[in-house]
């Protein structure tokens, strides 16, 4: 019950951090460099629990040649799945670049589980996690593209519609990422014998990504001059998305990769709707709709049906 709070209380500060991020990237004007700002504070964050908790930020230099490449590079999936949603926004629209890296997620973490993939704990995937996984998937289409379903229920389908595939396509695969990174820092934490190192070192590999992107793209930074005082809390994101980092590295161990992903979905869409409803961080004001919160329930069957079978 513990791990299931823990993903749901992760998932929630997702689109919280989201927020954050986007005032950020208003005040200095890039992503790129909100994005590096943002995990640079995670970076430090995680630094310092881990002197607090461990005393130590390093460990033994043979575990980059005892051990596997591909546990070394959950940091670079972190960034490229949070390009993906940088470049992905203006191409699908909002409501395909939440569903397709979801997607992704979902079909990721089942094959994870099923197959075992990066050590991770074993769940043979059965007809019932699998009707789960569809419930869960329904949920959150339902959830982010009721309303715009509606609006646009007479308009007719853009022309440019069958030329986005491979954007779509490039979704599912930066949400199969995504997946893959729960995955590959849980395994870290045990190699590390340390849940809050992996953490940091994941992280540290995510934030040296950003700044070698940053110094390669030069982004221009512009701060914000607007008569709107910046708020304070704008700086909080990186913080947010240390927490999450940590979160998943303790949480994939005990419940599975695929459990895990679609636990902080359900946390995402609960903390999205929350936001939506509220207006909370300078957000628009969009009042959740029954349809809304039909969708949300049916998340929630889905969770629990892969949970209990």
């Amino acid at each position: 019950m513990l791990a299931i709070m823990i993903g749901l209380i992760i998932g929630i500060g997702l689109p919280i951090q989201t927020s954050i991020n986007s005032r950020l990237k208003v005040a200095l004007g890039s992503p790129f460099l909100a994005s590096l700002t943002s995990f640079t504070i995670g970076t430090i964050l995680l630094a310092v629990m881990t002197l607090l908790i461990e005393h130590s930020l390093f460990f033994p230099i043979k575990l980059f040649t005892e051990q596997p490449a591909w546990l070394w590079v959950g940091g670079v999936f972190g960034v490229i799945y949070l390009t993906a949603n940088i470049l992905l926004f203006p191409k699908l629209g909002s409501v395909q670049t939440v569903i397709m890296p979801v997607l992704g997620q979902i079909i990721m973490g089942l094959l994870i589980d099923n197959f075992g993939l990066f050590y991770s704990l074993k769940s043979p995937l059965t007809f019932t996690r699998l009707i789960g996984a569809l419930l869960v998937l329904l949920g959150v289409t339902g959830a982010v593209s009721i309303n715009d379903l509606i609006n646009r229920r007479h308009h007719k389908m853009d022309k440019e519609e069958s030329g986005l595939f491979i954007w779509r396509l490039f979704g599912i695969v930066a949400g199969m990422l995504s997946a893959s990174q729960a995955a590959i820092n849980g395994h870290l934490g045990g190699v590390l014998h340390s849940t809050v190192k992996a953490a940091f070192f994941s992280f540290l590999i995510g934030t040296i990504c950003l700044l070698l992107i940053v110094i390669i793209i030069r982004p221009e930074l512009k701060i914000s001059k607007t008569k709107k005082k910046n708020p304070w809390w704008m700086w909080l994101g990186g913080i947010i998305g240390g927490l999450y980092i940590l979160g998943n590295v303790y949480l994939v161990p005990i419940v599975g990769t695929g459990l895990s992903v679609v636990i902080i979905l359900l946390g995402l869409m609960i903390g999205s709707l929350i936001i939506d409803q509220f207006g909370i961080l300078e957000s628009k004001r969009n009042p959740v709709t029954v349809a809304q919160i039909l969708s949300l329930l049916v998340m929630i069957s889905g969770v629990v049906i892969i949970r209990l079978f």
